[in-house]
């Protein structure tokens, strides 16, 4: 099937529905690569810090889906923020994925802290725009003040933000700053895996797959409280890249486009925001974290 896009702001189209592969081991993410792109996924989302760039190329290689068809997104870690640094960060990441060009590389956090070094890799993000390298950037992670830090300062205004998003945690606030300056919202965790964040979160964890309201509309459209979410996000205008390495949950997530929630449905979903964040701060400073060292190619 052909699968439905989104145009950014660019106009490269970016297909509505991703794979993630965060916290994904290496040794299992090329098998999982391979089994969405066969199942029918054209768009894979990956990162300098998950330690599986290389296994995303190898998944898409045995997949036999020719490389023109597939958008691969990645993002450049904190350590290799600067405007040097982030133009090796992109020979790093293309290396290790066996591609000349990337369809999406963002910054992975807005590292406030030390923005200044966030502008000069935004900087060279745009350098590799121009040079044709990538097709579209963006940022992860950025809330409005950090977004609007960012337009202060930049050329180009960026395809795409990526953000925790989820029924129990919608960022309306972030969701609105993204829309004002053309910025696509792309959720991670969509269907709520990251309330089991480790460190984070709380004692109080509560899963959004168990959630009542989302179990009877899952009921009543015959499909799973994950699938659900999915079609929540995507009605709702975002991008959105469920993580598994399960084939049958892969295909589960890609079972998306064949039902439509009523907008009473929609409401009755945005209603069970509780505004907690289950993921990391994007304000926290985490320097032991942010300076971890990405390998070569």
């Amino acid at each position: 099937m052909s699968i439905p896009t989104f145009t950014l702001n660019n106009g490269v189209t970016i297909p509505v529905l991703g794979l993630g592969v965060f916290q994904s081991k290496p040794e299992e993410t090329s098998a999982a690569v391979e089994s969405a792109l066969k199942t029918g996924y054209r768009h894979i989302d990956t990162a300098a810090a998950y330690g599986n760039e290389r296994q995303v190329g190898e998944g898409i290689r045995a997949s036999g889906v020719p490389r023109e068809e597939i958008f691969i997104e990645t993002k450049v870690w904190v350590s290799d923020y600067g405007y040097d640094k982030t133009l090796h960060a992109f020979e790093k990441a293309a290396g290790k994925l066996g591609v000349d060009q990337l369809d999406l590389l963002i910054l992975h956090q807005p590292a406030p802290h030390a923005f200044d070094r966030t502008l000069e890799a935004y900087k060279a993000l745009e350098r590799l725009l121009a040079d044709g390298r990538v097709r579209a950037i963006g940022v992860s992670n950025f809330m409005p003040d950090h977004l609007a830090r960012l337009l202060a300062e930049a050329e180009v205004v960026p395809a795409l933000n990526q953000v925790e998003l989820h029924p129990y945690f919608t960022q309306p606030e972030v969701q609105s700053a993204d829309a004002a300056a053309g910025v696509l919202t792309q959720a991670w965790s969509p269907i709520g895996g990251i309330t089991f964040y480790p460190g984070w979160g709380g004692d109080e964890r509560k899963s959004v797959m168990d959630d009542p309201t989302i179990a009877a509309i899952a009921t009543a459209h015959g499909k799973s409280p994950a699938q659900v979410m999915l079609r929540w996000g995507i009605q709702e205008g975002r991008s959105v890249i469920p993580k598994s390495i399960n084939p049958q949950r892969i295909a589960e997530n890609f079972d998306v486009f064949d039902f439509e929630l009523s907008g009473d449905e929609l409401v009755q979903i945005d209603s069970l925001n509780t505004g907690a964040r289950s993921g990391p701060d994007p304000d926290a400073k985490r320097d032991d974290f942010f300076d971890r060292v990405i390998p070569e190619a």
